[in-house]
């Protein structure tokens, strides 16, 4: 066993000297001199703690409770905004959680939804011949080019005629 896996043992070694499981962590304890002294520290710390003794409290302790609680309970409820405030300042955030990843869903969605159109992902075009191209650019041509034929005979005909003079 390594010093590493000691320190996770070491609490129960001290809650459970006695249990089979740490006879490994037990044997290391005694060989490692570092691990010992982490193990006399925590010894020492809970020593400590046992002898700790919690006050008393005060012999008006209920009364004034009561008498807080009935205070409480007499005031008008706040306002919708003051429940708001403190629901936000005082909640562990636990039901806003799954608004949270719906949320953050979304925007991973319409995030990667605009980046794949922006990227071309997802466009599929069929592999075709430079000959295809090349009619389909024709054709998308064509009132350009009949405009060029008709200027090609335009400019023939006046060629034709001779000048006057």
């Amino acid at each position: 066993m390594n010093c590493k896996d000691c320190q996770s043992v070491l609490l129960d070694l001290l809650l459970d000297p006695g249990a089979p499981s740490n006879a490994a962590g037990r044997s290391h304890v005694e060989s490692c001199a570092k691990c010992n002294q982490e193990f006399k520290s925590l010894e020492a710390t809970f020593a400590l703690l046992d002898t700790w003794e919690a006050p008393e409290p005060s012999p008006y302790f209920d009364q004034k409770l009561a008498v807080r609680l009935r205070e409480e309970q007499a005031m008008p409820p706040a306002d919708w905004f003051e429940r708001l405030k403190s629901r936000l300042l005082f909640n562990t955030g636990r039901q806003f959680r799954p608004a949270l990843v719906g949320a953050l869903a979304l925007i991973l969605l319409v995030g990667g939804g605009t980046f794949a159109n922006l990227s071309g992902i997802g466009r599929s075009r069929p592999q075709t011949s430079a000959t295809v191209q090349d009619l389909q650019l024709l054709d998308k041509n064509d009132q350009a080019l009949q405009a060029m034929d008709q200027l090609l005979l335009d400019a023939g005909s006046a060629d034709d005629t001779p000048p006057s003079s």
